[in-house]
């Protein structure tokens, strides 16, 4: 039996205990010891230790304290804020800063948290500073923000270029960096973002050469005009499931990829203005039933107009003009009846269907050509030699009229013989 103070001790100690466990989460460990004397040992911890080895859960704020640290490294590296909207990026209370947007997260997380403190929790889930003339760099502390869905900074004198962590950007879906100073290849590191689905890198000073995987990816939208791009368009072209492909303003060269005509008919614009292309245009046009605005201005062009272009229903815009297409204009492509705007000037056409005359109301530019009894044509010493003259766009011929659905067999099938005259002419060469 214990002694009378022993038991008075540890009927103290049970109460102490108890009162500790409604008041904190806390860990106790009690030694008692009986000999000549009684000692009795407490241990208050912060949860932590004892018997449950279980690692505290991340605080749900710690997405937010990753943002702080990675807004205010970018902000750190701009080195001119015109407007001072940068001002409000002051705290760690970053869904507060100008530009910056929060919400609630996206992925699973949140079904592991509490009701109450997933209705407290939220991620930086977008950037959009626009307009607002920044002036600074890129900096790879804003790959730690792979809650971010979006990151618009057009119209900036951002430098340099795209960090190569953006590839961690895993729930990226719109990267707009258009109208900035950045230069250097193409940011190959932007094919790589899982769920990009827009990319908007015009007007800047990107260089080289596009590479291959570009059509490759899920893009609906790509916007690369107004850059020093040389070289061809990849032929993995016809990969792309885009909508939107601009390539209008670089130095881009050779043909149109004949890829141009499997890509899917959810082809709605196609800007290749101002280049450096030669060759046919594909007869795989006429494929893009869907497509509104066709424009391939201000390049090398040349051969005939493919009548498969009559298939294209819903165009709009359809602008040929400054290349050396020649020919005969015909009924096919003056027929379409959602025609806004024609253009074929300083080409070297010879003539055009009487159904052309129709859009002379509509915006049809015929000037600069070498059609006889017109105004504003060629002189005629400039129509004696009609460029291409010799160049063999390999057109098979076409029903009439044209039945659109059976374009692509067609299509397909001049694309096989087009393959075999190739490797005929290369294997009768060979010794």
């Amino acid at each position: 039996m214990l002694p009378n103070n022993t038991c008075l001790l540890t009927f103290l100690l049970l109460l102490l205990l108890t009162t500790i466990h409604l008041t904190a989460p806390t860990s106790v460990s009690v030694g008692v010891g009986v000999g000549v004397g009684v000692g009795v040992g407490v241990a208050i911890g912060n949860g932590n230790g004892g018997g449950d080895n279980t690692p505290p859960s991340e605080p749900p704020s710690s997405k937010l304290e990753t943002a702080y640290k990675a807004l205010q490294a970018w902000k750190s590296a701009i080195t001119d804020d015109p407007l001072k909207l940068l001002d409000t990026w002051v705290g760690p209370n970053v869904c507060s800063y100008k530009g910056v947007f929060c919400s609630p997260p996206q992925d699973d997380e949140i079904s592991s948290l509490s009701t109450s403190t997933a209705t407290a929790t939220v991620v930086v889930a977008g950037i959009d500073l626009n307009h607002a003339n920044l002036q600074g760099t890129l900096v790879k502390e804003l790959s730690l923000l792979i809650d971010m869905s979006l990151l618009h900074l057009n119209t900036n004198r951002f430098t340099g270029t795209v960090p190569d962590t953006f590839k961690d950007l895993v729930s990226l879906e719109e990267l707009d960096l258009s109208n900035n100073q950045l230069s250097g290849p193409f940011p190959i590191v932007t094919l790589y973002m899982p769920s990009l689905l827009y990319l908007d890198l015009r007007f800047n000073s990107f260089s080289g050469q596009l590479p291959d995987v570009l059509f490759n990816r899920k893009l609906d939208a790509i916007f690369l005009n107004n850059n020093n791009f040389q070289g061809e368009i990849p032929e993995s072209m016809g990969n792309s499931p885009a909508s939107v492909i601009n390539l209008a303003n670089n130095k881009l060269s050779g043909n149109i990829p004949s890829s141009f005509g499997i890509m899917g008919n959810k082809l709605k614009e196609v800007l290749l203005l101002n280049n450096q292309l030669t060759g046919c245009i594909p007869e795989g046009v006429g494929l893009f039933d869907e497509l509104e605005v066709f424009d391939v201005s201000f390049n090398s062009l040349m051969g005939h107009v493919p009548d498969t272009i009559s298939c294209l229903q819903d165009i709009e815009v359809l602008n040929l003009g400054h290349n050396k297409l020649s020919g005969d204009l015909s009924d096919v492509v003056c027929s379409l009846t959602s025609l806004v705007n024609l253009t074929v000037a300083y080409n070297f056409f010879s003539g055009f269907s009487q159904q052309c005359s129709r859009l002379f109301n509509i915006g049809f530019d015929f000037s600069g050509n070498c059609i006889p009894g017109r105004d504003m044509q060629r002189p005629q010493p400039e129509c004696s030699v009609i460029p291409g003259g010799t160049l063999n766009c390999f057109r098979i011929p076409t029903p009439r009229p044209l039945v659109c659905a059976s374009l692509p067999e067609i299509i397909f099938s001049n694309n096989m013989q087009s393959s075999s005259h190739h490797t005929s002419s290369s294997s009768s060469s060979n010794p």
